[in-house]
């Protein structure tokens, strides 16, 4: 990424010398600038506001509540993580944070959970003998579901759009919700055939 962006810089000020239009990259630059920085200030706050939600919900037992409530889901997802193992604590928490669109709140359960799932790992190869270095059929999952993350509420898409100035900035919900159903189903699918295949195995 480092290099992606790098090389865009440098194309877009080789391309104002030549043109003679340096003056106007120096002012779109100083311009973006600002407006990120004007973006940054209006999504902390966004994400403060839905984080202390969360961070509320959690001490009322209601993330308790929807972990219990979504534990048969994760059973069927992760056949072979204990019961009552921590990493399904945080892998509810995190699905809950995605699905209401708080894909930045999620992040810390789900590194949290990964590295749960990793201890678990190093136990099973630990008894097994394979290198631990290879993630585990649950990793593989989680990071999938993860990444395709089923939304009923893009936060962050709609707070940009407001940003923007949409007249409608909830307009993208309902093809959210279409396209990240039909994600999460897709990932669902490829886990599951995925551990038919390889059962007894690892697959990366």
């Amino acid at each position: 990424m480092n290099y992606l962006w790098g090389g865009m810089l440098l194309i877009g000020i080789i391309y104002g010398l030549i043109t003679g239009n340096l003056e106007a990259v120096t002012e779109a630059a100083v311009s973006s600038s600002k407006e990120a920085v004007s973006l940054c200030v209006v999504m902390a706050g966004v994400m403060g506001l839905w984080v202390g939600i969360m961070r509320i919900a959690e001490n009322a037992g209601l993330i308790a509540q929807l972990t219990g409530k979504i534990r048969p889901v994760i059973r069927y997802l992760f056949p072979r993580i204990p019961q009552d193992h921590p990493a399904c604590q945080y892998i509810a928490m995190n699905f809950i944070a995605n699905i209401l669109g708080l894909g930045w709140a999620a992040t810390p359960a789900g590194i949290t959970a990964m590295e749960h799932l990793a201890d678990l790992n190093r136990e099973q190869c630990a008894r097994t003998g394979r290198s631990p270095s290879i993630a585990s059929r649950e990793m593989c999952t989680f990071l999938i579901l993860n990444i395709s993350s089923l939304q009923l509420i893009p936060v962050t898409v709609v707070a940009y759009r407001t940003e923007y100035g949409s007249p409608s900035p909830a307009a993208v919900v309902g093809p959210a919700i279409l396209a990240t159903l039909v994600s999460t189903g897709a990932g669902v699918i490829v886990c599951k055939i995925m551990d038919r295949k390889k059962r007894g195995a690892n697959f990366i």
